[in-house]
């Protein structure tokens, strides 16, 4: 079973090194895997390219329709791993798409990689297999909220939300692009009873000045209902780019 990837700028495989720019890692040196497809489809995302290839009609705010081919590589398992490991890091970050879509392939990729540090960053509506599980030292979990296009039904999914909530390993972390977003954050709190420590708010936002101008009224909510402040480091180092 092969690995379904993104690609670069160059037409190669996502897989570099760079500072974790989110999260409850923001600043640590890693590898990352970007994998292609997803189950969703965020209006703002970032990284369309990994699903809204031609034929595609679920709407995103730049409506460019991806060409597959041009957009996709595979690999072996045995494969990624290399130029994994041929980076140098001893933290992986495995992205997407939803990298949990290809749970199976994922599991024999890290088999060659047993003495790095995992984490996995999945829109929190696939459950990892435990063949899989076993090998995840963090997920990065970002449920998607009513602003992101997507149904409730589809991104918010009871069972999940209680599994992450009860998960040591996992942090949730919500995009926020206006204040009554983090209403919707504090009714999934409060039902699903997420540690607030657990909790990160970040800004949407491609650019410097979008995530700037939402931190400064993000931060209050923050300190109003306990919850971390992530900001978006990558952006602000490199921009909006592939491969970084």
């Amino acid at each position: 079973m092969n690995l379904v990837l993104a690609t670069d700028d160059n037409a190669e495989s996502e897989i570099f090194a760079s500072l974790q720019g989110e999260g409850p890692s923001m600043g640590v040196p890693v590898a990352f895997v970007r994998l292609s497809r997803c189950n969703l489809a965020c209006t703002w995302c970032d990284t369309a390219y990994t699903w809204r290839f031609e034929g595609d009609n679920r709407p995103h705010r730049d409506g460019i329709a991806y060409d597959r081919k041009a957009n996709q590589v595979t690999l072996s398992p045995q494969e990624t791993a290399a130029r994994i490991a041929a980076l140098g890091q001893n933290r992986l970050v495995i992205t997407g798409g939803e990298p949990l879509l290809q749970a199976g392939a994922l599991a024999e990729m890290l088999a060659h990689l047993p003495d790095m540090a995992v984490e996995i960053e999945t829109n929190g509506t696939v459950a990892p297999p435990a063949r899989l599980d076993i090998r995840v030292d963090q997920y990065n979990v970002s449920p998607k909220l009513a602003h992101s296009g997507n149904p409730a039904e589809l991104a918010l999914i009871p069972e999940r939300l209680d599994a992450w909530a009860t998960d040591p390993r996992a942090f949730l972390k919500f995009v926020i692009a206006a204040p009554e977003d983090v209403d919707e954050v504090v009714a999934l709190h409060r039902r699903y009873r997420f540690r607030p420590e657990r909790v990160f708010l970040m800004a949407e936002g491609t650019d410097s000045e979008r995530l700037r101008e939402r931190q400064a009224w993000l931060s209050d909510l923050c300190l109003k209902h306990g919850f971390r402040m992530s900001d978006r480091m990558h952006i602000h180092l490199y921009g909006d780019t592939r491969g970084t």
